[in-house]
């Protein structure tokens, strides 16, 4: 297999040039070729097992809980009642486990174009999967995510989409097309939150996605998680909200202690989500347009 050398699995991509993500393998689990994409699960030596879809890691189980928190959270909490939910990708059910510990929430529909990541995943990764997959407010719908927004209008309180990197299958999910239908298909005072890539990596994309959404949305703002696996360790993730009040910085419902017990959290409080939206001074002048 040329993505396991020597008993190494190496990422490398022109996503982040010069540089390279190394996982010691112990064991293939799963090699297969889905319509849209290649499949791989391994089990590492001190990451659990890895999901990477051609040829770039999606998570591990050893942190998986910082992205799907963070994505998760920041945005249910930052609408006062949340109730519906469209995840859109996310076929490993890590976001939809987050969400459904949301008690406002009535129905959480998951729209992933690919049957095998969730066959896979399944299998694979039942610490994701098993809670969120077996829970009635749960709906999987196997389609393209742009055109089943394009289906609905002023529907859901929440849109999380959950993708891959800015290539392939993913590529439309980053467009302005697919923003607008998400802006169409959010109920009044909606929020949606998107995969954002990597600031230290994509500040230049990043910039040009944050100018895009604000000729679109009244509120725009960038959060940002640790994640050890993830080209540089860093995640970021892009949020709009309908709603002008909106600041995203200020958590409606605040979870501390007790949330923190009672969901089983392990990265995620409402400290963190605040800090999760404090940019460094450098990437703080992106998001505001002085780029150069």
């Amino acid at each position: 297999m040329d993505l396991i050398k020597d008993g190494w699995f190496m990422e490398t991509n022109s996503l982040w040039p010069g540089m390279a993500m190394c996982l010691k393998v112990d064991e293939i689990l799963a090699h297969v070729k889905s319509p849209y994409q290649d499949i791989l699960v391994f089990k590492s030596t001190n990451h659990g097992n890895v999901l990477v879809l051609d040829g770039i890691i999606q998570f591990t189980e050893a942190d998986e809980f910082s992205y799907h928190e963070t994505m998760s959270h920041v945005s249910m909490n930052s609408h006062p009642a949340p109730r519906k939910v469209l995840i859109v990708g996310g076929g490993d059910g890590g976001v939809a486990r987050e969400v459904l510990k949301h008690p406002e929430v009535e129905e959480v529909i998951l729209c992933e174009i690919d049957e095998k990541v969730v066959e896979v995943c399944k299998k694979h990764f039942p610490s994701l999967t098993s809670s969120a997959f077996s829970n009635p407010k749960l709906k999987i719908i196997f389609a393209d995510g742009l055109e089943f927004i394009r289906k609905n209008t002023n529907r859901f309180d929440v849109i999380i989409t959950d993708s891959s990197d800015n290539v392939g299958v993913a590529t439309p999910l980053f467009g302005e097309e697919y923003y607008k239908l998400m802006k169409s298909a959010l109920a009044t005072g909606g929020v949606a939150c998107s995969q954002g890539e990597c600031f230290w990596l994509h500040s230049e994309f990043i910039a040009k996605m944050v100018t895009l959404c604000r000729d679109i949305f009244p509120v725009v703002d960038f959060a940002v998680c640790s994640m050890p696996t993830y080209p540089s360790g860093e995640q970021g993730f892009l949020l709009c909200s309908l709603d002008p009040k909106t600041d995203f910085k200020i958590p409606v419902r605040k979870w501390g202690a007790k949330e923190v017990a009672e969901y089983n959290l392990r990265y995620y409080n409402s400290s963190v989500h605040s800090a999760a939206l404090a940019p460094p001074e450098w990437f703080r002048s992106v998001l505001h347009g002085d780029h150069n």
